[in-house]
């Protein structure tokens, strides 16, 4: 096979499955999709070609000269580090983009795989990868989990409701509470109080909002679940 068709055949193979990896990263709405994703898995097997090419490369060293593809994939996986990092999100007690990292290293790997030529381990690995980002994505859903919340309430501070009598009001609910925060805010007119809530109940959040809503004595909060 001509090298130039070889090359076309593996940057295609590795367009292919970096582009399936990020039409499901674009289908739920995520800043790294389906261009990002075919991108890395390209330019993964692209790099991989070199030693293909070392003759082009290297001209009459290239006799003396042998490029390892093993240092050349390790290079690969650790540039493609620097890239999942950036799209990791740190908000507060919030950690964000963690999927979206593995799933760009991930594709990087593919890309390599289809780099070197092997077809059938980089379709297997294509199919575990939407595999994994799509179908798992229910099993998680439907797993047993606590769900957190930060839960902010403002009071006038003539009018505050005691945080025992807060708790006590929170908890039936099936919520654990943690991390109170104290504030005067709003130019010490109004009394701000914090906590870290946890609960295993979907529904109790929505309940404990509601019940929030016909309380009086309170100008505003908020349920922030993460």
């Amino acid at each position: 096979m001509p090298l130039l068709t070889q090359t076309a055949l593996h940057l295609g193979a590795a367009l292919v499955a970096g582009g399936a990896i990020g039409a499901e990263r674009t289908y739920h709405g995520r800043a790294a999709g389906f261009r990002t994703h075919a991108l890395v898995c390209s330019a993964s097997a692209l790099l991989m070609l070199l030693p293909e090419y070392q003759g082009a490369w290297l001209g009459a060293a290239a006799d003396a000269t042998r490029l390892d593809p093993t240092r050349m994939a390790q290079g690969i996986m650790t540039g493609i580090g620097f890239l999942g990092a950036g799209v990791i999100i740190h908000d507060g007690i919030t950690v964000r983009g963690l999927t979206t990292a593995a799933s760009i290293w991930f594709t990087a790997a593919i890309g390599i795989i289809a780099g070197v030529g092997l077809w059938g381990p980089g379709a297997i690995a294509t199919g575990l990868a939407i595999g994994i980002l799509s179908i798992f994505r229910k099993v998680e859903e439907m797993l047993p989990s606590q769900r957190f919340a930060r839960f902010v309430i403002r009071f006038a501070r003539e009018n505050t409701i005691p945080e025992s009598d807060l708790r006590a009001f929170i908890e039936p609910l099936g919520i654990d509470v943690a991390s109170p925060s104290y504030a005067i805010v709003n130019e010490g007119r109004d009394f701000q109080f914090g906590l870290t809530l946890r609960t295993s109940r979907a529904e109790a959040y929505a309940r404990l909002a509601k019940s929030l809503s016909a309380v009086e004595a309170i100008i505003e909060f908020r349920i922030e679940p993460y």
